[in-house]
């Protein structure tokens, strides 16, 4: 059968590269150390545990539709709005319906060189068009990003902190790239690792959405709050922006267990503040272990690194993974993000960190 004569995907879908995820799998008989995808190695809060179970005897009913508890946790944990608060199947569907409402064909939309690849998915799914912007030392550069910016752009995404660089804007430069957008150009601020961040001069965007009209905030509970497998994201925006994505996003895309162990999550800060010194505390270890075996690290407010491999033979990032993969030690590589000379490794227990180090030291010995 000729293409001319079945279905075709509208113009641009076919461009996308489906988005692909960290390996998950180590040879068999090797003991798996998964640090390719940023899970929290304390997994998830008990109190979330315990609320998913106590779904389990209603899986015949439909979830809220609303998520009305847990916009509500959410909420009252930040101090927000619970109407200007729109939860997901984690951030992916509400930067996809973000780009849904409001880029159309041959609209622009513009993200950082090393930016989240779901950004180009949902322009191009869009039909719009892609504007990949520079950046400098693995950092967003705002003024950059504001020489970008034309006629036919209406969504900037900007992830802070970065993933997979690790790298952030401070607040004011955040608040300086606002400054410079015109006024129908939506913001959209990608805060997914927002809770592991600590400089002084971090903002996760709370403030700059709660005085603006074109500016959103996404959060997910995949990281810290160890609820992956559930698939959890929240938006902060303007209610008039809220009111757009109601109009579009799916009945019940929120599922009832999600729903339940998101709220009990969010209001357990003892379980976070344990996984944020967990964090603090390997993230500077790791670091200062892989500089000493003449490694490059990019520095990181993240709870993973970017580690920076020679292109001498048989040095290589491509050959360390392999090198790992062997070892069960599955890192993440990163050629898809343009970045084909590194891994990203998730800041894991200290037994996965200190095993990858001394890995990673046989492997440059050898």
């Amino acid at each position: 059968m000729s293409a001319a004569s079945r279905p075709m995907p509208r113009p641009g879908v076919l461009d996308i590269e489906a988005y692909v995820p960290g390996k998950s799998a180590a040879p068999a008989g090797v003991k798996l150390h998964k640090l390719s995808s940023n899970e929290t190695p304390l997994g998830p809060s008990p109190k979330a545990v315990e609320a998913y179970g106590r779904i389990a005897g209603k899986l015949e009913l439909y979830p809220d539709g609303s998520s009305t508890k847990l916009r509500e946790a959410i909420a009252s944990r930040y101090g927000l709005d619970a109407g200007r608060i729109l939860c997901g199947t984690g951030s992916d569907e509400l930067l996809q319906l973000i780009t849904k409402a409001y880029l159309g064909d041959g609209d622009e939309g513009v993200f950082t060189q090393h930016g989240f690849l779901v950004y180009r998915i949902a322009i191009l799914a869009a039909g719009g068009k892609p504007v990949v912007v520079d950046e400098t030392n693995f950092t967003a550069d705002v003024d950059a990003i504001l020489a970008a910016v034309t006629p036919r752009t209406k969504i900037v995404f900007l992830a802070n902190p970065n993933n997979p660089t690790g790298t952030y804007l401070p607040f004011d430069e955040v608040k300086r790239l606002h400054a410079g957008l015109p006024a129908d150009v939506l913001l959209v601020l990608d805060a997914a690792y927002a809770e592991y961040v600590r400089r002084n001069d971090y903002a996760s965007g709370l403030e700059l959405v709660a005085e603006s009209e074109n500016v959103v905030m996404t959060r997910t509970f995949s990281k810290i709050y160890g609820l992956a497998n559930l698939r959890i994201g929240w938006m902060y925006g303007p209610a008039h922006i809220i009111d757009a994505l109601e109009r579009i996003r799916g009945p019940f895309n929120v599922n009832g267990a999600a729903i339940e162990a998101g709220a009990a999550a969010i209001a357990d800060e003892a379980h976070v503040a344990a996984a944020i010194e967990h964090n603090d505390t390997w993230l500077a270890w790791t670091t200062a272990e892989l500089e000493k075996l003449g490694l490059t690290v990019t520095p990181s407010v993240g709870n993973f690194l970017l580690i920076h491999f020679p292109t001498t033979p048989g040095k290589t990032a491509k050959e360390a993974d392999a090198f790992l993969t062997q070892r069960g030690l599955i890192l993440r590589g990163v050629g898809s993000y343009g970045l084909p000379g590194a891994l990203r490794m998730t800041i894991g227990t200290q037994e996965q960190n200190r095993l990858v180090v001394a890995a990673l030291g046989e492997f440059l010995a050898a």
